[in-house]
C-alpha cells in the first residue's frame, strides 16, 4: 500500500506541470547514451512518449557522434574536433548523412515499438532546414550552420500527437551537404517553434565548477556567469556548443533550457515533472 500511495504522490506532484506543459513545444537533443545504450534509449523515449500521451509536443533532434566516429574508424577516416565541431570533408559529410539516417529511422522505429508516433524528418525524406557554411569553413570543410527553419512543416507534423525526429544533417543553397552540430540544430528550431524548453541530453550530470568532480554541480546557472566560466576555461570542448546553443535560445525567447545525464533512468520525466530536477539549468541574466 506505501509503494502505491508514493507512486500517487508522484502523480500529484506532476500534476502542475502537466497542466502548465500541456499543449507546448519541447525540443529535446538525443545523444551520447541515449543513443548508445539499448536500455537507456528505451527509458529517455518511454520518457518522450508520456509527454506525447499527456499533452506535452516533443520533437526529437538527434546526434551519433559515436556511430559517426565507429564508421570513420571502419573506413579508416580521421576524426577530428575543433572546439567541439566535427571538420568534415565532402566525402566525410556522405558518410555523416548515411550514419545519421540510421540513427534516425532506428528512433523512429523504437518510438512506435513503445505506442508512440513518429515521423521521420531526415535529409533523405524531409529537408525541414536550410545550411549555409560555417565561417570558419576553410577549416571545418563541410560544416554548416542553419539559414532557415521550416518551421511549418515542423509544426503540422507535431500536431497529431506525432513525435517529430530530425536529422541534422542539411542542404545548402548550393545542393552541398552539411553537417550541421546537433545542439545548434536543437536550439534554432526550438527558437522557430518558439519552444517553451529545450533539454539537450548528455553523458554528464551536468556544467561542474570543477571538471569531474560532481559534488560542484551548477543546478543553475546565469547566461552571464555562463560566458565567464566559457572564457575561464572551466567550461570546455563539446560542452561549449551546448551552453551557446542554450543561450542562444534563451536570447530568442526560449523560456528555459537544461544540459541533464541522459544516463539516469527517466532523466526527462525527474526533471520536467518533480520539484527538484536535475543536471544544470541556465536561465537569461536577471
Amino acid at each position: 500500500m506505501e509503494k502505491a500511495i508514493k507512486k500517487a504522490d508522484v502523480l500529484i506532484e506532476a500534476l502542475p506541470y502537466i497542466k502548465s506543459y500541456s499543449g507546448k513545444i519541447f525540443v529535446i537533443k538525443c545523444g551520447g547514451s541515449a543513443l548508445i545504450n539499448p536500455e537507456i534509449k528505451k527509458k529517455v523515449l518511454e520518457d518522450i512518449v508520456f509527454m506525447s500521451y499527456v499533452g506535452i509536443r516533443p520533437i526529437i533532434i538527434h546526434g551519433g557522434g559515436p556511430f559517426i566516429n565507429e564508421e570513420f574508424r571502419r573506413l579508416g577516416k580521421k576524426v577530428e574536433f575543433t572546439e567541439g565541431l566535427r571538420v568534415t570533408t565532402k566525402d566525410d559529410v556522405a558518410v555523416v548523412n548515411r550514419v545519421l539516417n540510421q540513427v534516425n529511422e532506428s528512433i523512429v522505429s523504437e518510438i512506435k515499438k513503445i505506442g508512440g508516433r513518429a515521423v521521420s524528418m531526415n535529409t533523405a525524406k524531409k529537408n525541414v532546414i536550410k545550411a549555409r557554411p560555417h565561417e570558419e569553413s576553410e577549416r571545418l570543410g563541410f560544416v554548416g550552420v542553419i539559414d532557415t527553419v521550416n518551421a511549418d512543416v515542423i509544426r503540422n507534423a507535431v500536431r497529431p500527437r506525432a513525435i517529430p525526429v530530425i536529422s541534422p544533417v542539411s542542404m545548402g543553397k548550393d545542393n552541398e551537404l552539411y553537417n550541421i552540430n546537433a545542439d545548434d540544430v536543437s536550439a534554432e528550431i526550438a527558437m522557430a517553434l518558439k519552444a517553451v524548453k529545450l533539454v539537450l541530453l548528455t553523458d554528464v550530470k551536468g556544467i561542474m565548477r570543477h571538471k569531474g568532480d560532481e559534488s560542484t554541480l551548477i543546478s543553475t546557472l546565469a547566461m552571464k556567469d555562463a560566458r565567464t566560466l566559457i572564457d575561464r576555461k572551466v567550461i570546455q570542448s563539446g560542452m561549449i556548443p551546448k551552453v551557446k546553443a542554450c543561450m542562444n535560445a534563451l536570447s530568442a525567447g526560449v523560456s528555459k533550457t537544461h544540459i541533464i545525464d541522459g544516463r539516469i533512468s527517466h532523466s526527462l520525466l525527474l526533471e520536467i515533472f518533480t520539484d527538484k530536477g536535475i543536471g544544470t539549468e541556465i536561465v537569461r541574466d536577471k
